[in-house]
């Protein structure tokens, strides 16, 4: 472990989490849709893990998270759960896997959990999302909640549009965060939310809030390691990039491809050798196959 917490590979659970909002120590998370990545980011200490629902944007090449099966989200949540010893990690439910009814939520929920090795499942929505929350809660499931910014419903807020602005819209914001904490969420994720308005939330609720474009009075913080490391083709305002590795993968690609050109890879520390008398016995085989009978 090569994380300077300290806490070894002690599996985190919600109750750290909760520790963590009663003594003011900010939530690290971050996405990761495989196991290299994964692993890469429990040494390096990240309390936690989305294996977000984003993987359709940045990985699977999908214009949006809508297209996201449940197939794809117990792959790639099984792939980072095998890979971590100490981080928390949360699959996102995806596009149409709980809205059609509780029943259907609890039985997604479920595969994420037992499939895919997660931890807890995260679900995008406020009022309308209640009784599959209770549902998911109820079978004994963690629930992460998210509100503000709900990608998968972007349709039907006008787009990727910042959210609570006006004070009507935050008002409702902050409901919605009561609501989702009386129905047994663990936390919320509070995307492109006000930062003003992030914090009254985040005061105004027991349970952990995770922003994402929610200014630093947050519980926790998330970001997408795409975002993070260069590898996405729009960066948005929120993110912080870390290191251009997409720069990195270009020149390593440029400088393969040139190598093979000019016949300089493989070299000779690239190859495996044949001993002298057994290529001496293969030539005579050679010249034996190739004289007529």
């Amino acid at each position: 472990m090569n994380g300077s917490d300290g806490q070894g590979a002690r599996k985190l659970t919600i109750h750290d989490f909760q520790a963590f909002k009663t003594r003011g120590e900010p939530l690290a998370m971050v996405t990761a849709y495989d196991h290299p990545t994964a692993s890469l980011a429990d040494e390096a200490g990240v309390d936690s893990i989305l294996v977000g629902d984003s993987i359709g944007n940045n990985v699977l090449g999908y214009s949006s998270t809508l297209p996201v099966t449940m197939d794809e989200m117990v792959t790639h949540c099984r792939a980072v759960s095998s890979a971590v010893r100490r981080a928390f990690v949360v699959g996102d439910l995806p596009y149409m896997s709980y809205q059609p009814s509780p029943r259907d939520a609890v039985l997604n929920a479920g595969r994420l959990m037992s499939e895919g090795g997660a931890d807890a499942v995260k679900l995008e929505g406020g009022a309308p999302m209640l009784a599959a929350i209770t549902a998911i809660v109820g079978a004994g499931i963690p629930v992460l909640g998210h509100i503000g910014l709900t990608p998968q419903s972007a349709a039907a807020l006008g787009g990727l549009k910042v959210q609570g602005r006006e004070a009507t819209d935050a008002a409702r914001l902050l409901d919605e965060a009561k609501a989702l904490e009386e129905a047994g969420v663990f936390g919320l994720v509070l995307e492109a939310v006000p930062a003003r308005v992030a914090w009254i939330i985040t005061e105004s609720v027991r349970v952990l809030t995770i922003g994402i474009g929610a200014g630093v009075h947050c519980d926790g913080q998330v970001l997408i390691m795409h975002d993070m490391f260069g590898l996405s083709a729009h960066k948005p305002r929120f993110a912080k990039q870390y290191a251009d590795i997409g720069a990195m993968f270009r020149a390593g690609f440029e400088a393969y491809r040139a190598d093979v050109k000019a016949r300089e890879f493989p070299a000779e520390e690239h190859s495996f050798k044949i001993k002298a008398e057994e290529l001496q016995r293969l030539e005579s085989l050679r010249d034996t196959a190739g004289t007529p009978g």
